[in-house]
């Protein structure tokens, strides 16, 4: 009986981190670049009572033997990097990647990051930074004379110069694909940092070693379906109602020994 409790109790308290979970996901659903999470579930350690295939007597084994499980909790975390939707914003420093890849910033402390945020803008200097202000990768400078940019879908960034100075090519954008997108771990800030389960980044030119292609003048949306998140919810919901509700059977029935033995 004390058992029933104790399962039901890592029932809750799973229930309660993919709530955490699906909380996040709404909370970002207009997050530029954003990739939801998804909890994963993994039973707990069983009582063998009896093994299957024992010797239920000289003459026959037990076919299927009696296990009794522990409960339930959340293994992991899992980003799904599906492709959010792409919008149109007009402004010449936005970048959407329509594909694989991520873009590679500088952060403060000389370490690399990875964000799939193009919303590009220029510092003091001219120079091509995230809105959190971590330059990119390889360093791109505008020309303080430069009225327009441009940016191929191959990524390289054009300049056109006022006083008819013409076009002239300033850098070039490059991609960082990994074997393995869900070993990432996000920092914030729409940025994450690679891991032993990620894999070390191969950098590519856009379009190429199956790196996507850049789109100037888009944002990538969040990947969060609304509507999905929240059935999510409503599921969660009402498996911690369950449970709770096998810990106030199980606690009725502690009562009534209790009350009549």
């Amino acid at each position: 009986m004390d058992a029933s409790l104790f399962i039901a109790k890592t029932g809750l308290t799973a229930q309660q981190t993919r709530m955490q979970v699906i909380s996040n996901n709404l909370a970002n659903v207009n997050t530029t670049g954003f990739k939801k999470d998804r909890a994963v579930f993994e039973d707990l350690l069983y009582q063998n009572v009896v093994p299957a295939g024992g010797q239920a007597d000289a003459q026959t084994q037990t076919p299927t033997g009696l296990m009794l499980g522990t409960g339930t909790r959340v293994v992991a975390t899992e980003k799904l990097h599906g492709q959010g939707n792409i919008i149109s914003t007009e402004n010449a420093l936005d970048i959407a990647i329509a594909g694989e890849g991520f873009l590679s910033v500088q952060q403060a402390d000389g370490t690399v990051a990875y964000t799939r945020d193009g919303s590009m803008k220029l510092d003091a200097q001219g120079q091509l930074v995230t809105a959190g202000g971590e330059a990119i990768i390889p360093a791109i400078q505008i020309p303080q004379n430069a009225i327009s940019v441009t940016i191929g879908r191959d990524g390289t960034v054009t300049a056109e110069l006022a006083n008819g100075g013409g076009a002239a090519q300033v850098g070039q954008i490059n991609l960082s694909i990994f074997v393995n997108n869900s070993g990432l771990r996000p920092i914030g800030r729409n940025l994450m940092l690679p891991t032993e389960a990620s894999g070390a980044a191969i950098v590519a030119i856009p379009g190429e070693a199956g790196s996507g292609m850049l789109m100037q003048g888009s944002l990538e949306a969040s990947n969060v379906n609304v509507v999905e998140e929240m059935v999510n919810m409503i599921e969660t919901q009402r498996a911690y109602e369950i449970n709770s509700k096998a810990i106030s059977a199980a606690d009725g029935m502690l009562r009534f020994l209790n009350n009549n033995l």
